[in-house]
């Protein structure tokens, strides 16, 4: 009687499942983290799309951001549970190897300080972020060689599907509640607790960039550049028109201050940053981008809790002068560059409740009751 052929089994290795875990879980967590702050990475987005001159673009950053922050999150989930393993694992090799290329563009180019990819809870040097890519890429070429033989945590199928929608589910909630609420956890040198003033200074032992005065001025049709002590010998010639004066950074220096730029200028122009920020009673501070939207009775409410604690209570906005009448004559306006505010407050508006430079208090206008309702405040 013929014997009956055998067949070996291919198994699994214990260190791809071990990989398919790690992978799991840092793209859960690398999701997780982005998703707490889906307009920081929109700003991160809009830093690489100006660095190639991909203009026009800031529009759709967000959206980006936002399926971005779902698909790590859902992919990682999917990674653990073993579910749909060929198409996954083709997915999570192209995204990476896009992170390697966004992080070694970022090493070589020098352009930029942080990459972005785990958020500013977690800031890494472009070169540090291009290491982890690499590695990254690695254990996924493991787990992408053995894309067919990995079975699933489970064999039924229709809980793997509910697991999954429940995560996308679960990160979309997350997204639209702080995207109205501020992030769970604020990572911002302007979170709570913070001493705004003392996060402008240079960590000890920095050195600071070193600048040069440098004036702008039209001559001839085209716009030349020059310092304090290479003046152009015909400068004294009427043909020359001053256009503006910055300071030109000729040496980086070794740090920068967690808080750079931010200054309050009054509407005539005039720096008032220390003047506020030392201000010995408490204060509120209204931070929003324009006036489009703006809850008029959210911010009543404060004005009308500030006045009867004795607050002053300063709007402070980009474009203050489309202010018109919304804003009262008795409260302060001040003017802050976009791009700052854009990192001192993520939702439109943001209500600070201050003491000197220390933020006591820091709610977005959906949750101005709770500010008001704050020890701090009374």
């Amino acid at each position: 009687m013929p014997q009956r052929k055998t067949y070996k089994t291919h198994k699994v290795p214990k260190t791809v499942t071990l990989f398919r875990w790690i992978i799991g879980l840092l793209f859960i967590f690398s999701g997780l983290i982005k998703a707490n702050d889906p307009l920081g990475l929109s700003y991160k987005m809009q830093e690489f799309f100006e660095a190639w001159g991909w203009h026009g673009w800031e529009s759709v950053t967000l959206p980006l951001a936002y399926v971005m922050n779902i698909f790590e999150v859902l992919a990682g989930v999917a990674v653990i549970l073993g579910y749909a393993m060929p198409l996954f694992s083709w997915l999570l090799l192209l995204l990476t190897v896009g992170f390697a290329f966004l992080t070694g563009y970022a090493s070589l180019s020098g352009k930029f300080q942080t990459c972005g990819c785990f958020g500013d809870c977690l800031p890494l040097t472009p070169v540090t972020s291009f290491a982890k890519d690499l590695v990254l890429l690695v254990l996924i070429l493991v787990v992408f060689v053995y894309r067919n033989r990995i079975k699933p945590l489970t064999r039924y199928a229709f809980v793997s599907v509910f697991l999954l929608i429940a995560t996308v589910v679960g990160v979309v909630f997350f997204q639209q509640f702080v995207l109205k609420h501020l992030p769970v956890k604020d990572c911002l040198p302007y979170r709570v607790g913070n001493n705004l003033l003392k996060e402008m200074e240079l960590p000890k032992g920095a050195v600071p960039d070193s600048t040069v005065i440098t004036f702008q001025y039209l001559h001839n049709g085209k716009k030349v550049e020059f310092d304090g002590e290479h003046f152009p010998a015909d400068f004294n010639d009427s043909t020359y028109e001053y256009v503006d004066r910055y300071d030109k950074v000729v040496r980086k220096g070794t740090a920068q201050a967690p808080i750079s730029d931010f200054v309050l200028k009054t509407t005539s122009g005039e720096d008032t940053t220390k003047a506020v920020l030392s201000n010995p009673g408490k204060y509120v501070m209204v931070f929003t981008q324009n006036f489009k939207g703006w809850d008029k009775a959210a911010f009543n409410s404060v004005l009308q809790a500030s006045k009867s604690k004795g607050y002053t209570v300063f709007v402070v906005s980009p474009n203050i002068n489309d202010a018109g009448k919304l804003l009262p004559s008795d409260v302060y306006r001040l003017s802050l560059d976009a791009v700052v505010l854009k990192t001192a407050a993520r939702v439109n508006a943001t209500y600070f409740l201050m003491q000197n430079a220390v933020v006591l208090d820091k709610k977005a206008d959906a949750d101005v009751w709770k500010l008001i309702g704050n020890k701090a405040f009374q």
